[in-house]
Parts: structure tokens; sequence; C-alpha cells
């Protein structure tokens, strides 16, 4: 087994095809499959089930790909470490949660990108466990994490273990989204018992420390019906066409609220306060690009909290 071994299997899951893969490598596919079926019998076990919908990993073999793919991430930075740096391409990557201001900040910092040098930007949005994740196996250069103010410490203490610098952008008091015809859409504030028998969307993979360290969790609304959602275009898709339904999120952009027809208003009589909290490996230094979203991100943050 060799590095190019591991080159090849990353690339066949990234296609979830061989002849794809072989492809994007210029190599052919016989040469590819044996290159595969040597590292599977190296392995002493299957990397890829080969089905109807293509090449996909086994579960041990999503564990050898992770690790696969942190060598090569750390075999690039070593190997960047002796080369010139390449100012034709523009690099970034981010991991956080799902969430307006952050994607429309984004949006803005991706606008003022060089259209004539190589663009390399990645953005996924998925829950705090798996950012801290993304962030630790250096797939994700910066990471944001979204967390209840109580678990602060907990989350604090787990960053600086894995040795993760963290700072904290801002904190906020979740809010409530919900369509522009519904019931409750004139009232200015909203009470927890306004939303009892509503139906509540909410992102289905959140994460909170262990039982041992929380404390009470607190509800607006009794959870007897719900919506789980896991990407944040349905929420506004689901809230628009849904007069009866809400969500709890953090102050969401004005431009996202006209143009999805939902309105957002307060909540009182409970209080769930969270922050966002940027992340990155202690020895990662951020480079220009990082400082530019970042700009833009504190752009929009100070425009919700001074709306």
């Amino acid at each position: 087994m060799n590095i190019q071994h591991l080159k090849y299997a990353v690339e066949v899951e990234k296609a979830a095809s061989i002849t794809q893969a072989a492809e994007n490598l210029y190599m052919s596919q016989p040469n590819l499959s044996k290159a595969i079926k040597e590292l599977e019998a190296y392995l002493g076990a299957p990397i890829f089930r080969r089905t109807s919908k293509g090449m996909i990993p086994t579960a041990k073999g999503q564990t050898f790909l992770a690790y696969a793919k942190n060598i090569l991430k750390q075999v690039e930075e070593m190997e960047s470490l002796y080369r010139p740096s390449d100012p034709s391409r523009q690099v970034f990557s981010l991991s956080a949660p799902r969430t307006g201001y952050i994607s429309m900040a984004l949006v803005n910092f991706a606008e003022k990108l060089d259209r004539k040098k190589e663009i390399e930007l990645n953005y996924k949005e998925t829950n705090a466990t798996k950012t801290i994740n993304n962030v630790v196996r250096g797939e994700f250069s910066l990471g944001i994490i979204r967390c209840r103010t109580e678990h602060e410490k907990y989350f604090f203490g787990t960053l600086d273990d894995k040795e993760i610098s963290h700072e904290k952008l801002w904190e906020f008091d979740y809010c409530v989204l919900l369509n522009e015809k519904s019931p409750l859409a004139l009232k200015q504030e909203i009470r927890p018992e306004d939303l009892e028998g509503m139906i509540e969307l909410d992102h289905g993979d959140t994460t909170v420390p262990p039982a041992s360290v929380q404390q009470k969790e607190i509800r607006p609304a009794k959870d007897s019906r719900k919506i789980y959602i896991y990407e944040r275009g349905s929420q506004f898709d689901l809230l628009s066409r849904f007069t009866d339904a809400y969500m709890l999120t953090a102050p969401e952009p004005e431009e996202l609220i006209k143009k999805h027809g939902v309105v957002q208003k307060k909540l009182t009589g409970v209080k769930l306060r969270y922050c966002d909290i940027l992340i990155h490996l202690a020895e990662y230094s951020p480079t220009e690009l990082d400082k530019m979203f970042l700009n833009e991100l504190k752009k929009a943050s100070r425009i919700l909290m001074n709306p």
C-alpha cells in the first residue's frame, strides 16, 4: 500500500464510479480496478460495495477512507512547506451551522474573489460535533460551532483538549420564524403557550454535551408535532407553505425573511441564549482569504445585532 493507492480509493469514493474515477485520474479503468482490488486484498476487507447506484463504501471502508483523507491532507501540507505558494489559487474552506447570516457572508465574500484566478471554495453546513471533527481531521481550515451559552465551558474544554483555537463571535437569543399568514404573525412577541399545537421545524442532527453536564433543557412548546430537517433550504420551503408551522432559530437577515415570505418574532417567557464560536487548529495561521471572509462575517453579525 502506498500514497497512490490512497489517492485512488479517495477518488473512487468521490466519483462513486470506477469508470469516472479512472477518467478523473487520467488512467485506464482496468488498471484502477486492479489497484483497488490489490488494496482491498492487502487490507483483508472490501472498501467498497458494488451497487446499482455505484461504488459505495462499506462500514470499514468509511473508516479507512477517513484515515486516507487525513494522511493525504498531511502529505499535502508537508509538500506545501517546500514549494512556493501558488498566487493563482484562491482556497477557502468552512464548516458551519445552518444559518442565514453565515451563508450570506460567504456569498458576499465569494463575490470579491478574483474571477481570473483559480477558486476552490468548500462550505459545509452541519452540527457542532461534526464541525469539530472536520477541523481536527484537517478537512476544513475554519469552523463555526453553535452552542447554548450554559454549555460553553464544556465545548471550550473539549476544544482545548483537541488543541483547537476558539473565539466567541457573538451571543444571541433564539427567535421564532413564522409564515407571514400565520395567525401569530401580527403579534409583536410570541410566548411558549402561543406555539402549542403548532408544527415545530427542527434540525434533526443538533448536538449537545453529555447529560452529565447539561442543565435542564427548556422547550417553549410541547414536542408533539415535529418535522426534522437536515438542510436549511427546506425550512424556508416549509415555512412559506405551512401557516401552522414555526421554527426556533438564530436571528435571520432581513433579506432572507422577505425573500421567503416569513416573519421573525421575539420569543418571550423563555430564555434560549446561544453563541457562535470560531475554531481552527492551534497551529493554523488564518490566510488573507480567511481574514477577508471573517470581515464579511462580522459585518453580517453586526447588522443582526443592530437591525
